[in-house]
């Protein structure tokens, strides 16, 4: 049985905005087919007693103190923006009021 169809690779586009041909549509969800299969075989791992891991070999994280500071002048912020109203950056709209 397959684990993911076309119709919900469809709606899992229709998720992220994208917008896929009927040839896409197809072959992602081939793609997608393989990876759940690829997952699903890892499951089969026993990881009982393996530390989790970012990278292979141990690399020291340096962390600094979390300390207050004064906060960026807001003249200094916006000094190289390319349009400003008052203290905050001018940014094109990206969602319609229906989307929202």
């Amino acid at each position: 049985m397959s684990r993911i169809d076309r119709a919900e690779v469809e709606r899992i586009a229709d998720l992220a905005r994208l917008e896929l041909a009927d040839g896409e549509a197809e072959r992602m969800t081939a793609d997608l087919e393989q990876i759940l299969g690829y997952v699903e075989s890892l499951e089969a791992l026993d990881t009982v007693g393996v530390e989790p891991t970012v990278h292979a070999i141990p690399l020291a994280t340096p962390l600094r103190d979390d300390r207050a500071a004064p906060p960026l002048d807001p003249e200094r912020a916006l000094a190289n923006a390319p349009e400003r109203d008052g203290f905050a950056f001018v940014v094109p709209k990206v969602l319609d009021e229906d989307e929202a």
